[in-house]
């Protein structure tokens, strides 16, 4: 079965960058305005001086980029031109671009992922749907800060460090999980700051460079980029993964999978974590996103780790309640948290303790605030979906019981080039290919629909008008050749 993609060609000096890995990095460089061929100069440019583009990296060829970027050949011939004049590049007949200087060691290498890199431009009136999150806290969390506060300035004899997480927050987590039917005792909770910090945790500890894990195609690009940063090699089956075996890890979202806002049925659970627990294959169950089934659906299997109580399990509030309260956790067996613990405290000692205990009075009383959120995420569901079939009737657009993301594949072209488009008509939307290790999923894109209803209009018009002007490249932007293994 294919590998994954390597992450950045460039970091091997003297390699050729791929146009789709160059495209990831340019993030929303167009959503500017001014000729194109300055504004992808300018952000040429800023990755060299930055270091992100090193001295010796072989550009890809104008044609390539061009069709990557959904532009024409001239624009990417006078951005590097000018970058030329500016000895920033070198260009030569017959041996391309290639970035000026000497080469060099490469620096340790930073995401390239248009997920997060997403989250580092700024808005330039760019409808941002690339990035799955709530974009306003609701009222319950400026409540749960007041709530708090008299039991914060009672403190005392408490130096605020705890590595493993507060203690009555991880009491509240493991309640709500037996309430689940999930047997858990707080010292089997490490709290994290959020959902990507958990996985990140988990693959320091349970990973090893080389070694394999099972995940779907596609999946959450977060998990893909912690699992990268620790040197895993990802393989990958189809959504709900299947049975398990040749791996040290496995890594499924169950319910509300992102991006395809699937639910994985009560058996193909139980058989997931009976061919884990068989193959003896550590398997996390990322429940980040399992508070947001719709109303009126049914309600979802038990999480995976009823079936087995090693199975590891990560939650978060960042996704139904808000990304700048930085609570997460992970459930799994104590002598796992333990080990946890001791990594987490060598980067910061322990997380936000005022957070910690707005986290524990919201939980308390979840249910209802998930009552009204998941209500608002049918509601923008369902005008994105009638909007996007309405003005763009041959995209295929199927609709989700839950989650945040719709996954739409396009009837002709590729997401990369694609969403290069849209981008320019002021619509920042995710190609599929970073969300897939095996190579595939260039047809798709993925859209969030959290957002108000009169920005999902207004994105679904531009994204019509951007579709209607597109003129696919000759063949579909391809991910770099996969990895042997």
């Amino acid at each position: 079965m294919p590998g994954p993609r390597p992450q950045s060609q460039s970091n091997r000096i003297g390699l050729l960058m791929e146009p789709m890995e160059l495209a990831d990095r340019l993030g929303r460089w167009s959503a500017d305005r001014g000729p194109l061929y300055l504004l992808l100069a300018r952000r040429l440019r800023t990755l060299i001086d930055d270091g992100e583009l090193r001295s010796g990296t072989r550009l890809p060829p104008d044609r390539a980029l061009a069709k990557a970027l959904a532009v024409g050949r001239s624009t990417v011939v006078a951005a590097y031109d000018l970058l030329a004049t500016e000895s920033r590049v070198v260009r030569r007949q017959g041996s391309g671009t290639k970035v000026a200087g000497s080469e060099t060691l490469p620096a340790r290498e930073s995401t390239h992922s248009p997920a997060f890199l997403q989250l580092l431009e700024p808005d330039a009136g760019v409808i941002a749907l690339a990035c799955a999150a709530p974009t306003t806290p609701p009222p319950e969390l400026t409540q749960a800060y007041r709530h708090i506060l008299p039991e914060l300035a009672a403190a005392d004899g408490d130096i605020g460090y705890h590595p493993a997480g507060y203690l009555p927050l991880r009491t509240v987590i493991a309640d709500r999980y037996r309430a689940r039917g999930v047997p858990t005792d707080p010292e089997q909770i490490l709290v994290t700051g959020g959902g990507q910090q958990a996985l990140s945790l988990l693959a320091r500890v349970l990973l090893r460079p080389g070694d394999r894990v099972l995940v779907e195609a596609p999946t959450y690009p977060g998990a893909l980029e912690a699992f990268r940063e620790a040197g895993a090699v990802p393989r990958t089956a189809p959504i709900g993964l299947g049975t398990v075996n040749a791996a040290v890890l496995a890594y499924v979202v169950a319910t509300c999978q992102n991006p395809t806002g699937s639910v994985l049925s009560a058996l193909p659970r139980r058989t997931l974590v009976e061919s884990a627990r068989k193959a003896g294959v550590a398997l996390i169950d990322d429940e980040v996103l399992a508070d947001l089934t719709f109303p009126g659906t049914e309600p979802p299997p038990p999480p995976l780790a009823h079936y087995d109580p090693s199975v590891i399990s990560v939650g978060s509030l960042s996704k139904i309640v808000w990304g700048g309260l930085r609570v997460g956790w992970v459930r799994a067996p104590v002598p796992l948290i333990a080990r946890l613990s001791r990594v987490r405290a060598v980067h910061d000692l322990g997380g936000n303790i005022p957070a910690q205990l707005a986290a524990a009075w919201l939980l308390h009383d979840l249910d209802r605030l998930r009552g009204r959120i998941t209500q608002q995420r049918k509601e923008t569901h369902d005008v994105l979906v009638y909007e996007l079939a309405t003005r763009l009737p041959d995209w295929e657009i199927p609709a989700v019981s839950g989650g945040q993301t719709l996954w739409i594949r396009l009837p002709r072209g590729d997401g990369t080039s694609f969403a290069q488009r849209a981008l320019r008509h002021g619509v920042a939307i995710l190609p599929g290919a970073g969300l897939d290790a095996s190579g595939g999923s260039t047809d798709h894109i993925r859209i969030s629909f959290v957002a108000d209803p009169a920005e999902l209009r207004e994105a679904a018009r531009r994204l019509a008008q951007a579709w209607r002007g597109y003129r696919p490249p000759d063949r579909p932007a391809q991910a770099a050749p996969p990895l042997a293994v």
